[in-house]
């Protein structure tokens, strides 16, 4: 009996564990995406979009993570947003997440048709990631290419 308790707990535990860790990737569209940036006007925002499947994303991954752990008092928000299938959120999105530690605030985009929010995103976008857009107020710059440390930091403080 105390073998089938333990073994309840250690599942319970193991179960919620992951599901609470599971809940810090949001599913996110674009009007989601868009009401977010809206209502943090005071910050600038880095919204990077990558996948777990994409090595240069996976490699530049880390400089977001040090971009806003370096300049948070500077209002900073980096948002990571996985354009992983949405079927892929428990199998590999989430697992990466925890596997890399990301720090930042991570979403997996929910939109059907990849055309449609790619120029809803930025007509410029040719849909290649890693990708990423810096929003400071009325300021926008949509940059389509993977960065090293000093190159984010430099687009970061151009805004």
């Amino acid at each position: 009996m105390k073998i089938q308790k333990n073994a309840v707990f250690a599942f319970l535990f193991l179960a919620f564990s992951f599901s609470a860790y599971s809940q810090n990737v949001k599913l996110l569209n674009i009007d989601q995406l868009n009401e977010r940036i809206k209502n943090g006007r005071d910050s600038t925002y880095v919204v990077n979009f990558w996948a777990t499947w994409c090595a240069p994303c996976i490699k530049e991954l880390p400089h977001f993570e040090k971009l806003q752990a370096e300049y948070k008092s500077e209002k900073v928000k980096v948002l990571l947003v996985s354009v992983d299938f949405k079927s892929k959120l428990t199998s590999a999105v989430v697992p990466f997440v925890k596997r890399k530690n990301l720090k930042n605030e991570v979403f997996l985009l929910n939109e059907s048709s990849p055309q449609e929010y790619i120029d809803r995103i930025d007509p410029s976008w040719s849909g290649s990631i890693p990708a990423t857009l810096f929003i400071k107020g009325d300021k926008r710059k949509f940059v389509e290419s993977e960065f090293t440390y000093e190159q984010l930091l430099t687009e970061y403080k151009k805004l």
